[in-house]
């Protein structure tokens, strides 16, 4: 173990030879990993027909094609979020209602049966994604779906699920 102090901070370090390996349960020699490997899994997975065990080479032309219509991370993190939005029974059920025709709270949160509060709470989400939109009339906030492309979405959820396999 190495130890300096800089500028009255103390910093230790420990050299880890580059054949040993850091695991969060401790620090492995390579030799002695690859047997617990091996001991952890007597039976090896052998190639079927299906698969090889030769490296191919890659095709540069398919990856270059497919680097034009590869979703960025950008967008596939916002269409994650989007996706993980919608994995609530509760915001699938006001998408559900909303589907059907443009609703007040009160309104609503009584068809889903649920607080208002609740409601409220579901719709804030569902509108920082913008999947509902509102409108306010005297003292009442009625809301609806932002446009068709969220009502296509939940229509062909729905049908996808009806369909017998």
């Amino acid at each position: 173990m190495y130890r300096f102090s800089l500028s009255g901070l103390k910093l230790s370090f420990i050299f880890i030879p580059e054949s040993w390996v850091r695991y969060p349960e401790g620090i492995y020699d390579r030799s002695r990993l690859r047997s617990r490997i091996s001991m952890a899994n007597p039976n090896p997975v052998t190639p079927t027909a299906d698969q090889c065990s030769d490296q191919h080479p890659v095709n540069l032309d398919h990856i270059r094609s497919l680097h034009r219509d590869l979703l960025s991370v950008e967008k596939s993190q916002r269409m994650a979020e989007f996706f993980s939005l919608l994995g609530d029974g509760n915001r699938l059920r006001i998408l559900s209602a909303l589907s059907i025709q443009e609703l007040c709270v009160c309104d609503l949160a009584a068809a889903v049966k649920m607080s208002e509060s609740a409601v409220s709470h579901q719709l804030r989400a569902l509108r920082s994604m913008r999947l509902v939109e509102y409108r306010k009339q005297g003292r009442n906030v009625y809301y609806s779906l932002k446009d068709h492309h969220v009502f296509n979405l939940y229509r062909e959820v729905a049908e996808h699920l009806d369909e017998e396999e």
